[in-house]
């Protein structure tokens, strides 16, 4: 009861599931409670039981504040893990929760106006009615985008988008959303030695994820008394949403945008899988959202690292989260 949950290893990842399983238990608190009370008999004294919410997965990650609440919608892997050491840094007076994918039906594959309209579901139980606040890391800026398309269908009004480096393609790529995935889990192997790794980069042209997942664990890359059933699923999840990325057509919307994109670019041991559908919106600080939205409506706003390091790297989260906060503290100023 005196242990402390970083000291015993805890980090944000674990913090996440704590935050979601304690919710599906009618347990309430956030994520800034944890942070403030790591200590077992101290943090007993931050949760209170609580209704249950109708969708669950849904975190809290700061309870409290005078402004509306912002949202954060998960990547294009389905992780919201980012999202509390983030927000700790970040000075914001509002609610803060991270929302979890909707079900998807394996049968017939989502679009992601559909996805987008489970969401709003979940963030109306929370908040009825707008200004509503959103924001996104990478592909899931794309869901956060459509998602305020959807509520301003339903004559609801969206004050705030953050896109954190939230790149829009000019042309629809030329490989399947499962090969994509194949390519995101072979990143993720990135570290192991090059003998190891072109045994990986061999066996995956031919092989599903849940075998790539297999075989990586065969070699040693993943430890063999990890459970890869969730780990399959989260990938399988990932394809299903990226071909409803892939078949979204971006509209033009009466909003605006802050752009809070990497200034350093993404570093690859590995050839992009596809460098035709890598295009000059992916090093422009604009990310090619000029082509749906008017220059004047996009705030964009430079953070120091690569995609993947400005939240992996404390001082570029830092940063990121500061911009952030002022973004938001603009925006209130101007409705004040």
């Amino acid at each position: 009861r005196n242990d402390n949950f970083f000291e015993l290893g805890g980090h944000s990842l674990l913090a996440v599931q704590l935050l979601s399983r304690a919710s599906d238990l009618g347990l309430k608190f956030s994520a800034a409670d944890l942070f403030q009370a790591p200590v077992l008999t101290d943090f007993a004294t931050k949760i209170h039981l609580g209704p249950q919410l109708s969708n669950p997965g849904v975190i809290s990650v700061q309870a409290t504040g005078s402004q509306p609440p912002l949202f954060f919608v998960p990547t294009g892997l389905g992780d919201c893990s980012y999202v509390p050491s983030l927000v700790k840094e970040m000075d914001v007076d509002c609610p803060v929760y991270a929302l979890p994918w909707p079900s998807f039906d394996e049968v017939r594959p989502p679009t992601l106006e559909a996805i987008a309209a489970e969401i709003i579901v979940a963030i109306r139980e929370i908040q009825p009615r707008g200004p509503y606040r959103l924001a996104g890391y990478s592909s899931g800026g794309i869901l956060a985008y459509a998602i305020a398309q959807r509520l301003l269908s339903l004559d609801d009004a969206v004050s705030f988008i953050a896109l954190i480096d939230v790149t829009l393609p000019a042309n629809p790529s030329s490989i399947s959303p499962t090969q994509m995935i194949r390519e995101v889990v072979l990143d993720s192997f990135e570290s192991l030695d090059d003998e190891s790794f072109e045994v990986l980069e061999r066996f995956a042209r031919q092989s599903s994820i849940a075998q790539l997942l297999e075989k990586a664990q065969q070699i040693g890359a993943i430890p063999l008394d990890r459970d890869l059933q969730n780990v399959v699923l989260m990938y399988e999840k990932s394809a299903q949403f990226h071909a409803a990325l892939q078949s979204y057509r971006v509209p033009s919307l009466p909003i605006e945008v802050h752009q809070f994109y990497a200034t350093e670019p993404l570093i690859s041991r590995r050839v992009p899988p596809d460098e035709a559908s890598i295009g000059p919106e992916a090093s422009s600080p604009m990310r090619g959202w000029d082509r749906v939205l008017g220059a004047a409506a996009i705030h964009a706003v430079p953070i120091p690292g690569r995609h993947d390091t400005l939240m992996s790297v404390p001082q570029n989260r830092v940063v990121l989260a500061r911009a952030i906060s002022r973004a938001l503290g603009g925006v209130d100023s101007r409705r004040t």
